[in-house]
């Protein structure tokens, strides 16, 4: 069996669940973040920071900032294994755009915890 070091899963089956699950966790997000702005008839600063200022929605935001890194993570090696055939080249996007993915992890994580 060949191992392939650019997906996070050990297998399609498992890169497959990934995914799905990482979905999920994107679109809950996603539904609290419009429901919340859906709800909230005047959207001031001290609102949005009092709203991200609980420990529960910062771990809410950092999960899915996690999930959206694995997501793209294996999307993108999916995506670019299917339609860039030179190697050379696959490699480089695939490299540029997951340093990209991390960096957007990693200044989430400075921005909600001040680290």
């Amino acid at each position: 069996m060949v191992a392939n070091a650019a997906t996070i899963g050990r297998s399609g089956i498992h890169d497959f669940i990934l995914i799905r699950a990482t979905a999920l966790i994107l679109t809950a997000y996603t539904f609290f973040i419009v429901c919340f702005l859906a709800c909230t008839p005047e959207l001031t600063y001290d609102i949005w920071k009092s709203l991200f200022s609980q420990i529960w929605v910062k771990a809410f935001t950092l999960i899915s900032l996690f999930a959206l890194l694995i997501h793209a993570w294996i999307g993108l090696w999916q995506v670019l294994t299917d339609y860039v055939k030179c190697v050379g080249l696959r490699l480089f996007l695939q490299f540029v755009l997951n340093l990209a993915a991390i960096s957007y992890l990693a200044t989430g994580a400075v921005i909600l915890w001040g680290v």
